[in-house]
């Protein structure tokens, strides 16, 4: 799972525009750190950068959650923070991932080469950089093809114990 948000983020990262103000976007911010757009989902609306100190805040148009993989489940919360340098994400806050039957905190992310070590406190997990170039959309992660997501829809009306995530 996050192999594929890996990929997604660069793909994201090369092609970013500058937003329509012509600021740098979330996404431009996180390159200049080393790191790829798919860390983060589709539809980051503002940020906060203090340069000074490397503390950040990004915001979404409400949680997101979905799965990636099929065997991890992602959830952000509308308001992510934390602490950027380069190469590292500290001090994360608004980020978790489902392991097993617990949500854990992913609390740093920190790019070594081509690899991203995502840490949740007593463990960490280790990913290709290539799984983050293109950043992952709320709701369907990487897998959005509109039919299958409207059969899915459609099949929840008439099936409660059928789940799009």
């Amino acid at each position: 799972m996050l192999r594929v948000i890996g990929t997604a983020f660069l793909l994201l990262l090369l092609s970013v525009p500058l937003s329509s103000s012509g600021a740098p976007t979330a996404y431009d911010v996180l390159a200049g750190y080393h790191f790829p757009e798919g860390i983060l989902p589709k539809g980051v609306t503002g940020y906060e950068l203090d340069e000074s100190t490397g503390k950040f805040r990004a915001d979404l148009n409400g949680s997101c959650s979905f799965s990636l993989e099929g065997s991890y489940q992602l959830s952000y919360q509308s308001t992510i923070t934390g602490h950027i340098s380069e190469n590292r994400l500290t001090d994360l806050r608004g980020v978790s991932v489902k392991v097993l039957f617990f949500w854990l905190n992913i609390l740093e992310v920190v790019r070594t080469g081509d690899h991203l070590d995502f840490s949740v406190g007593v463990a960490s997990a280790s990913f290709a950089l290539d799984n983050f170039f293109v950043s992952p959309q709320c709701g369907c992660g990487l897998d959005c093809d509109p039919l299958r997501l409207r059969k899915l829809k459609l099949g929840t009306r008439t099936n409660p114990y059928l789940s799009s995530t």
